[in-house]
């Protein structure tokens, strides 16, 4: 089956893009643009990191609730940008588990974190962890764990099956993960200004009744996911049963605030279609 929807991407004012969808048991429903090309992912790096840290929590080298990053901090506060730590800087702007602080030094802490739990470089145990087991072959963690990532829509229309169907976790984990951790916590989403509350899981920013948002206006409340500044984004909405994935080399602007919910409403209406 080919979505036509998918197509859209044609008309975004982009270089390159290319976009998928896959439903939960893993069937690719459609595919547009070069599914093999490289995209550096900036912040959709975030989840894959994130999965890595939660098979090294079930693996037991690193637990939630111990402390990791600045005083007061744990794993859990790391994943959910409620450590207190700044924007892209290694210093505290607010006490942990007070504010929805969005934090790549978060993301670095907590890559740090986890590669001294393992005596693995963060890279390797993301690697080892999900990459390989998933065939992700075209991916790789060329840096910062909160934005180095370079991937495909192909191998994230793999990971976006695995998050829908958990092969590399227990099912629970993967459901905490996409719960609103430190219910009614505000903050700001970057490019969408302040959201109160602005909710997110362990990695995955949630979508409740966020607007404006980077999905469609007819996606669920339940749909997790992310986007990046490089002009990428995965979405998962459950009540759908399906994952958006797409990725482009123009930096997220106006043009994605514009295209993105469009889009994702077009996909979403096909398949209901």
């Amino acid at each position: 089956m080919s979505l036509q929807s998918l197509a859209l991407i044609e008309n975004w004012p982009v270089p390159t893009a290319a976009a998928g969808v896959v439903r939960a048991d893993g069937t690719v429903l459609g595919t547009h643009g070069p599914v093999g090309h490289r995209f550096p992912l900036a912040s959709v790096t975030k989840p894959l990191a994130a999965y890595a840290a939660l098979v090294a929590y079930e693996e037991g080298a690193v637990e939630l609730d111990e402390p990791a990053g600045p005083p007061g901090s744990t794993v859990r506060h790391l994943l959910a940008h409620t450590s207190g730590l700044a924007f892209d800087e290694h210093r505290v702007t607010a006490a942990p588990g007070e504010r929805r602080l969005y934090s790549n030094a978060g993301f670095e802490q907590l890559g740090d974190h986890i590669a001294k739990a393992t005596d693995i470089p963060f890279a390797e145990y993301l690697r080892q962890a999900v990459l390989e087991p998933l065939g992700m072959t075209s991916t790789s963690l060329e840096g910062s764990p909160a934005k180095d990532g370079v991937s495909t829509v192909e191998d994230l229309l793999r990971f976006a099956g695995e998050v829908q169907a958990p092969r590399l976790l227990d099912a629970r984990t993967v459901a905490a993960a996409m719960t609103v951790q430190y219910p009614g916590t505000k903050g700001v989403l970057p490019g969408y200004g302040h959201q109160n509350p602005n909710d997110w899981g362990l990695g995955f920013e949630i979508r409740d009744g966020k607007s404006p948002h980077w999905t469609g206006s007819s996606s669920s409340p339940r749909t997790f996911g992310h986007f990046g500044q490089s002009g990428t984004f995965l979405w998962i909405d459950p009540d759908a049963g399906v994952a958006g994935v797409a990725l482009t080399d123009r930096a997220f602007g106006p043009w994605a605030i514009e295209a993105w919910p469009a889009f994702t409403d077009a996909v979403l209406a096909e398949l209901r279609g």
